[in-house]
C-alpha cells in the first residue's frame, strides 16, 4: 500500500470523503446536477473502492467493480462542463476539510481528482470512444 492511501487514512476515511462530498453535491446548484438522477446504489462506496486503489490501497474497484474503461464510459459523452466540474472539484475539497482529511494527504488526494476529472473531458464528445484497454489510473 502506498504512503497516500495510508495518509489519507484507508477505505473507511474514503467512504466518509464520498459521502459528505455527495451530500455537499446534492446541495449546490451547478453540482446537484449529476446527482439528481437515478445513480448506482452503491456509488459512494464504489467511487470511495476506486479511489482507494487509485491512492495505492487494495484493488478493490477492478476486483469486483470495473476498469478505468468502465469508469470513463460512465462519464463519457456528456459534453464538456467545466463550470460544474470546477464546483464538484471544490465540494471534494470541502469534504476532505470536512472529514478531516488534511496537509499533504488533502493535497494529493485533490491533485488526484483534479486530473481525473479533467482527464475524462478527452470522452466528453462521441466522436471520441472509450477504449476498451484504459490503464487504471494511479495517483
Amino acid at each position: 500500500m502506498s504512503d497516500l492511501y495510508a495518509r489519507v487514512g484507508g477505505l473507511d476515511v474514503l467512504l466518509a470523503v464520498c459521502e459528505r462530498w455527495h451530500a455537499l453535491c446534492l446541495q449546490h446548484p451547478v453540482a446537484a446536477h449529476p446527482f439528481e438522477r437515478a445513480m448506482h446504489p452503491h456509488h459512494d462506496l464504489r467511487l470511495a473502492a476506486y479511489l482507494a486503489e487509485a491512492l495505492g490501497g487494495p484493488a478493490l474497484y477492478t476486483a469486483g467493480y470495473g476498469t478505468e474503461s468502465d469508469v470513463q464510459r460512465i462519464h463519457a459523452c456528456n459534453g464538456e462542463h467545466v463550470e460544474l466540474d470546477e464546483a464538484c472539484l471544490e465540494l471534494f475539497d470541502q469534504a476532505l476539510i470536512d472529514t478531516g482529511v488534511a496537509g499533504d494527504a488533502a493535497a494529493g488526494i485533490s491533485a488526484y481528482f483534479r486530473s481525473a476529472t479533467e482527464a475524462q473531458r478527452a470522452y466528453a464528445d462521441p466522436s471520441h470512444p472509450v477504449p476498451d484497454d484504459l490503464p487504471f489510473r494511479h495517483a
